[in-house]
């Protein structure tokens, strides 16, 4: 700890008079600990069938010491060595299972330390297997809906990139991406072997925003190839045999056919880049029969090195299998050389090829706009076979759905939305495990269910609705109390679904809840009756919070754009008060007024504090102004070129309003902000006297660094230098007259935020006079996690805000 302690005291000592100096890990009063460390509520995998719930206690805030561990950096990843898994991340503990229909929990036989990582249920329900993180392993378990459980012997699981599990679809077997014969990992050399080398000949410009941990030695590049290696086995649970099908070697996918006939692999080849994450490294794609034998090569993908900024590589992208068909594959392609400013009639194209997959790849669709892969889905009904399709026209933000019937051949515009538009926004259907475990959206009498978080001018209602593949017309199945916050979690059957219910005062809970007849609700809108029966009944572990009153505010900026911000008081305000105020805000773009005004989330909420939050100032004394709207509205091509003048009305509007109601003292009032709300920070207390201090966490002050684009920026420094300039506030650090707490991970991975981001900005801000404090904390990434770091930060929070905000006129 000793070296801990003394990288946290030269991260201090830029500048500071001894006396404000503090050498050691600090810690907040023991009222704001225990919130802190309060039980959380457990994490859910709901059975397919929705008979049954596992439950498990999350395991949050790893000790300093465990970040400080050795770590690898590869490709995009950043591994633990130990147990070759995510570093610094965890599981839950305490496995249970909760039985729907009468609450009856049955408790899980795993060793005390073991953390649930992952749970693959069979799709009938009565099975699961568990990956079970330990300190130098993943194993795997496999349990049923009694509460039995095994160990598996001989297997030893790699969970990274790939599913370390997968059900086959005879829902008897698993393929199990396993850790065997790969031999010692590579020693690193005590004297690196080479000088960090890149080179750059006739390159496309492209943006580095997801160059991240990447490679950098032929160590790293031992590494690499060591900690994702695994085998692919076939395990039967039965009789405890295992198959090799697939010797060590670097899979990124692997996942049977429907009919079980044939396999998907994907897999990364040498030689590995330094420029790019391992998702961008050259990969084959081949079809495999079930003893691992090839059949067909369907791609040979070279290093995708020079994707233009915002565009998207060339050849397959995201093949996979339908899972209405036996054994056919689709996957999406480029038509526009993957570059969104070339012209192009079409931009993507969806191929298809069946088995044996010895014919060429078929053109079922061409798309207009991108199509968005993560948000195209498979849906099954009688005799149908439906591949939802969403496009996205980038320059207008709006989002085209498509339904492509696969055995007819046809193919129509289902609907249509702005993006941005939280009140019209449609939702995402609900899913199905089929019974040969694919996941698909049910189609039944041509109608399909949604679910959405219901965005309203009174903030978030979550509802259920069955929309129609015929004409687009949607049924109202669910719409949240206005008084509560509730959400769909899935379907018990046909009639019932699980529900969870929770209000600014009461604990989120689980329900049973069954539909009934159609009923007339508010504005003429139709749903169906409830009934509710409850399955948990989790108690309150922050009882003290419920005194924090939520009110949601609305306003107009100068221009008349509407804004809103959720007014949060802390506990037994007395109205007419006036009181020290904090800002919480991330900016977002918009293209018009009309869905950057609209109100987002909901003052329904139970409310939990997590990490180094803003909201612990409630509990001394402080309002707060949380999820205020920061829109910055125009054409994506050219909105930062109003970015400040913006941000600035922005701010103006949410304090003048503020101060209006009698709630903010106008001359105590704090900003914060995180990553780009760190950038804003420092651009307020540059071109603003509206806060007496500020506290920018994580932020990127110099975009000069990032030249080829940043956040929803398209251009590059060199088409819109004087934009790049005039959103940087180290460029102006010396306007900045506010006290500024500067806060960062000292091992930031976040291209656009590297951690010299702040140290610049605060030598920027030193060096002209201003009043300023950094705060590195080690090992720590864009966000914090140790609980060291998360004291510390809620601490030097406190400090701060308390000298400079609360208690201004004392100095």
């Amino acid at each position: 700890m000793k070296n801990l302690t003394l990288l946290l005291i030269l991260s201090f000592s830029f500048g500071f008079a001894q006396n404000n100096l503090k050498s050691t890990w600090q810690s907040p009063p023991k009222d704001i600990l225990d919130v802190l460390y309060a039980p959380k509520l457990p994490r859910t995998s709901t059975a397919p069938n929705g008979a049954y719930i596992l439950l498990t206690d999350p395991v949050v805030y790893p000790t300093l010491s465990e970040l400080a561990a050795p770590m690898h950096k590869l490709a995009g990843l950043r591994v633990n060595p130990k147990n070759n898994y995510y570093h610094g991340y965890h599981g839950g503990t305490n496995p249970r299972l909760l039985k729907v229909d009468n609450g009856e929990i049955i408790n899980l036989d795993l060793p005390e330390k073991a953390e649930i990582l992952r749970t693959e249920w069979t799709s009938n329900g009565k099975k699961f297997a568990l990956m079970v993180g330990f300190e130098d392993r993943v194993e795997l378990w496999m349990g049923k809906v009694d509460g039995s459980t095994k160990k598996v012997p001989n297997i030893i699981i790699n969970p990274l990139i790939d599913l370390g599990v997968r059900w086959l679809p005879d829902q008897k077997r698993l393929l199990i991406r396993r850790i065997n014969n790969r031999g010692e990992a590579p020693q690193k050399p005590t004297i690196p072997t080479a000088p960090k080398i890149l080179e750059s000949t006739n390159a496309t410009a492209t943006s580095t925003y997801e160059a991240r941990n990447l490679l950098e030695t032929s160590y790293d590049d031992e590494a690499f190839s060591h900690f994702t290696s695994c085998e692919l086995v076939i395990y039967n649970p039965e009789t405890d045999e295992i198959k090799t099908i697939g010797k060590t070697d670097n899979y990124t996918n692997s996942s049977f056919s429907p009919d079980g006939n044939y396999i998907l692999v994907e897999r990364v080849v040498a030689p590995w880049s330094h420029e790019v994450a391992f998702w961008r490294f050259a990969t084959e794609i081949e079809i495999w029969d079930p003893n691992g034998k090839l059949v067909s090569k369907i791609a040979s993908l070279p290093v995708a090195n020079q994707v233009p900024t915002h565009g998207v590589s060339e050849g397959p992208r995201f093949v996979s299998w339908n899972p209405s068909e036996a054994s056919t594959l689709y996957w999406t392609e480029a038509l526009d050389g993957g570059d969104p400013l070339a012209k192009a009639e079409y931009r993507d194209r969806i191929m298809k090829l069946k088995a044996p997959f010895k014919d060429e790849a078929e053109e079922v669709f061409k798309a207009e706009h991108r199509i968005i892969p993560y948000q195209s889905f498979w849906g099954q009904g009688e005799n149908q076979n439906i591949l939802m399709l969403t496009q996205r026209e980038r320059m207008k933000r709006h989002k085209y759905v498509w339904l492509l019937d696969i055995d007819k051949g046809t193919s129509k515009q289902w609907f249509d939305f702005d993006e941005s538009d939280v009140y019209a926004n449609p939702g995402y259907p609900v899913f199905t495990k089929l019974k040969n475990g694919k996941r698909a959206f049910k189609i039944k009498n041509n109608k399909v269910y949604f679910k959405g978080k219901g965005g309203t001018p009174e903030g978030d209602r979550p509802f259920l609705d069955l929309r129609d593949i015929t004409n687009n017309q949607s049924e109202r199945v669910f719409r949240c109390d206005p008084e509560k916050y509730e959400h769909f979690i899935d379907f018990a059957d046909d009639d019932q679904f699980i529900l969870s219910s929770e209000s600014s005062k009461e604990v989120p809970n689980l329900y049973l809840a069954k539909l009934g007849k159609k009923v007339k609700a508010e504005k003429g809108e139709t749903t169906r009756q409830l009934t509710k029966q409850p399955i948990t009944d989790f108690k309150d572990p922050t009882p003290e919070l419920r005194k924090i009153e939520k009110r949601l505010i609305k306003y107009k900026r100068e221009d008349g754009v509407e804004l809103s911000f959720q007014l949060l008081l802390p506990p037994n305000y007395e109205e007419g008060t006036k009181l020290p105020t904090v800002l919480y805000a991330y900016p977002l773009e918009y293209s018009g007024a009309k869905t950057a005004g609209q109100v987002r989330g909901s003052t329904r909420r139970y409310m939990r504090i997590y990490g180094p939050s803003h909201k612990f100032f409630l509990m001394r004394g402080y309002a707060v102004l949380d999820n205020t709207a920061m829109p910055m509205i125009g054409d994506p091509e050219t909105v930062y070129d109003t970015f400040v003048p913006q941000l600035v009305a922005d701010a103006e509007a949410a304090v003048s309003k503020a101060v209006e109601i009698g709630i903010a003292d106008p001359e105590r009032i704090g900003v914060i902000g995180h990553s780009h709300g760190g950038l804003m920070v420092a651009n307020l207390l540059a071109h603003t006297d509206l806060f007496s201090a500020g506290i920018a966490r994580s932020g990127s002050y110099n975009k000069t660094n990032q030249p080829f684009g940043f956040q929803g920026e398209r251009r590059s420094l060199f088409e819109a230098r004087d934009v790049y300039i005039q959103v940087s506030p180290t460029f102006f650090a010396d306007k900045v007259n506010e006290p500024v707490l500067v806060i960062h991970g000292n091992d930031d991975s976040n291209p656009g935020t590297l951690t010299p981001q702040s140290e610049v900005f605060y030598e920027a801000v030193k060096g002209s006079g201003g009043t300023a404090r950094l705060v590195l904390l080690p090992f720590e990434d864009h966000g914090y996690r140790a609980k060291e770091s998360v004291e510390h930060v809620i601490w030097e929070q406190l400090e701060w805000f308390d000298k400079y905000v609360k208690n201004k006129k004392d100095l």
